[in-house]
């Protein structure tokens, strides 16, 4: 069991109740029926195709031959597989050749994808992201020579930023694009670094949408233009001198090529302008925003696999007796029944089911924002944008967590290669790096998002979790919980105004602990989605007369959050309303 079915089934249709989608135009074609045909799809592709390979895609990793990746033999068909199932453009419209599928439908496929085999489920994403920017943004002519074969699972997507001397700091980016005789056809030149699924065999082109600066562009971002950089010329299929000069071997994550490209090494690269020049990076935040909620499913997935083989294990592995029980003649417990490790299950529990609901929930404000009319698609674009370096970060680090927790419920077997969460424990680290470090976000969060609009969207946060605490005091066993989140979004409250209030006075100091804000507020984002569902898991505990180990195994992982996790809050406003600024005033000859 790689995930659980019951669970996603009570957080999409019994709390975010996702089937209301349907009153908005754009998705009246869909109901309960295909939302669940889509689920039943994504499984059976996970379970058949994706799964059966994790271990051998991490054993047997992409190698780079004679200037060449080559991926496992499995991932042509698995490609191909999504194509034909529509999996690439699900979300793109009727006229698009797409299904109009909701994003948070395409979301909870992605985590059913994702938790069988992570490596495996990026490709073609991967191409979803970068088809969607041609699509946007792109010309016509642009959208008929890449897009069909992109959706057809003959060509890959990438995006392509980084560069040996800009990886966050994308201002610095030093490939160039180069005006040439034919309007909008560009001579690229430079290197990117870190391209996933750059460059691989499983495929017949690798479609790049890549960051370059035309001359005489404006300094910093706003001088970045976005190209479409094929890996092989279209229609000729001769080479676009975009060769792979390297390819990154993982902690984890192996299945999945990283590439390092030279392009135009030979003066031969041809690049294709979309949209205006110097909008490339407004137009790649459209991919980046997605892919960030993106990031934090990922993590969730993983973590999610690596509680469910834990859990198995805690069940099945006898050691030691209960506390107290001094008669050695009688048989070992399962180790599930030690306290301890009823508390390593729950951490995993409590974090990856909290995570998995605000990632979905944001998912379905990004439905709402975009098929949405009026003020309700504002506000929701609005939350999401607050939300979204939240539902990227909070995951990312806290699966890293989590899967340790799980290799050390399996204790020294969690350490070998005979167990599959050392596997997870590895794949997990990368998340808090990808689509920008957990410092950018936290600084993103703290100094864009926290006073964008003069704080309306932070009042709508507020507004929303104040609407969730009125609904869970109507139900006495959780107005301890109600009360006690209410406590701790006044906290926030003030100690949001505090540190506002330093940021025109010195911005440095204001944005030290931008991470520790983050976390700060993450967790209190995940302790509202828990007293969520903890309103959905006790209407349903009634209605069902008290008869269901899930809906109590519910409402137990609720409480631990609340015990355990809501009160490091305590701690990090702590920090984050001193006056000792050490990270500041530290110097580099003091290390």
């Amino acid at each position: 069991m790689y995930f659980s079915k019951k669970d996603l089934h009570f957080q999409l249709f019994e709390n975010l109740q996702v089937t209301e989608l349907g009153r908005l135009p754009y998705f009246q074609d869909h109901d309960r029926e295909t939302f669940q045909m889509v689920l039943d799809s994504a499984e059976q592709i996970a379970t058949q195709s994706l799964r059966p390979h994790l271990t051998d895609m991490d054993r047997n990793e992409p190698q780079l031959v004679d200037g060449k990746i080559h991926v496992h033999p499995a991932m042509g068909d698995i490609i191909r597989q999504f194509a034909e199932g529509g999996w690439i453009n699900a979300t793109f419209s009727y006229d698009e050749g797409g299904q109009q599928l909701p994003s948070v439908m395409h979301m909870a496929a992605g985590f059913i994808f994702q938790s069988a085999n992570y490596s495996a489920s990026v490709y073609p994403f991967l191409t979803t992201g970068a088809a969607n920017l041609i699509r946007t943004f792109g010309s016509q002519t642009l959208k008929e020579t890449f897009i069909p074969n992109m959706l057809s699972g003959k060509w890959q997507g990438t995006m392509a930023l980084t560069e040996p001397d800009a990886g966050s700091s994308l201002a610095d980016i030093r490939t160039t694009a180069h005006p040439t005789d034919r309007p909008g056809v560009y001579k690229i030149k430079g290197q990117k670094i870190y391209i996933s699924c750059g460059d691989h065999d499983a495929c017949e082109n690798v479609i790049h949408l890549m960051l370059a600066k035309i001359p005489g562009a404006p300094l910093g971002v706003k001088g970045i233009s976005l190209f479409v950089v094929p890996q092989k010329r279209v229609p000729s299929g001769e080479g676009n001198d975009v060769l792979t000069e390297g390819i990154y071997h993982k902690m984890g994550y192996k299945g999945a090529p990283i590439a390092h490209l030279m392009i135009g090494s030979q003066d031969g690269c041809e690049g294709y302008l979309v949209g205006e020049p110097h909008q490339g990076l407004a137009y790649m935040f459209q991919m980046m925003n997605e892919a960030r909620i993106g990031v934090g499913m990922n993590a969730v997935a993983i973590g999610t696999a690596a509680y469910y083989a834990s859990l198995d294990y805690a069940k099945e592995r006898p050691q030691g007796r209960k506390l107290g029980e001094k008669d050695l003649s009688q048989p070992q417990v399962p180790i599930i029944k030690h306290a301890d490790v009823k508390r390593m299950l729950l951490f995993q529990k409590a974090i990856t089911e909290g995570a998995l609901n605000l990632i979905l929930y944001c998912s379905q404000l990004a439905d709402i924002a975009h098929a949405g009319a009026g003020n309700d698609a504002e506000e929701a674009a609005l939350l999401l944008d607050l939300l979204t370096p939240i539902a990227k970060s909070y995951p990312s680090e806290m699966c890293c967590l989590t899967t340790s927790a799980a290799v050390q419920v399996l204790g020294g077997a969690g350490y070998t290669r005979d167990f599959p969460v050392e596997q997870y424990y590895r794949e997990a680290r990368i998340h808090p790096i990808h689509e920008g470090t957990t410092g950018i976000h936290g600084m993103d969060l703290l100094g864009r998002k926290v006073l964008m609009k003069e704080g309306m969207a932070l009042r709508l946060l507020s507004k929303a979790i104040v609407e969730t605490i009125h609904s869970a005091e109507k139900q006495e066993k959780l107005r301890p919980f109600s009360q006690s989140l209410q406590r701790y979004l006044e906290k926030a409250g003030a100690l949001t105004q505090h540190l506002v209030a330093k940021a025109p006075k010195d911005p440095e100091v204001f944005l030290a602990d931008a991470s520790l804000y983050l976390e700060y507020l993450g967790i209190l984002v995940v302790a509202w989605r828990w007293l969520a569902m903890g309103i959905t898991a006790t209407e349903s505990l009634e209605r069902e007369n008290g008869q269901s180990d899930f809906l109590y195994g519910k409402l137990a992982a609720m409480r631990y959050f609340y015990e355990y996790e809501l009160v490091k809050m305590d701690g990090l406003g702590k920090r984050l309303s001193s006056l000792d600024q050490v990270t500041v005033e530290m110097r580099q000859e003091w290390f």
